[in-house]
């Protein structure tokens, strides 16, 4: 079992991994979830900073906290990137994790366009674009 905290660059992104599969993110600033918000996958996703390996398809479950909000997001994703060590532009390690279709995925995505609306068209690079 693994426990860590991981932060990018900017040190507002906070990660712990309880187990396998199983993440918990804490974005605490808006520009840390600007940089972090993937709207150009298919249900949204999140870019998660992790030294674990994962493979693109691997399921996770995320539990996700949004800034100063008190309730918590739990959604079930697929990997759908990865940013491994050593990457061009000292890009953060990390994985993209899509939301999953369900209600869950379509309430974080939701969630974070709200938290994000008027800075989501900004051309400010992101983890990963």
């Amino acid at each position: 079992m693994e426990n860590s905290n991981l932060r990018p660059e900017d040190g507002e992104a906070v990660v712990s991994t309880p187990r396998p599969g199983v993440m918990s993110l804490h974005i605490k600033e808006r520009s840390a979830l600007y940089a972090a918000y993937m709207p150009f996958l298919k249900n949204g996703g999140v870019f998660i900073p992790t030294g674990r390996d994962y493979q693109l398809g691997d399921e996770v479950f995320l539990l996700l906290a949004l800034m100063d909000r008190p309730d918590k997001i739990a959604v079930q994703g697929k990997v759908a990137w990865i940013t491994p060590a050593g990457a061009n532009n000292n890009r953060t390690q990390g994985i993209g994790v899509e939301f999953g279709e369900g209600d869950a995925g379509q309430q974080a995505r939701k969630t974070i366009e709200e938290l994000l609306s008027g800075v989501l068209k900004s051309s400010r690079p992101t983890h990963t674009m």
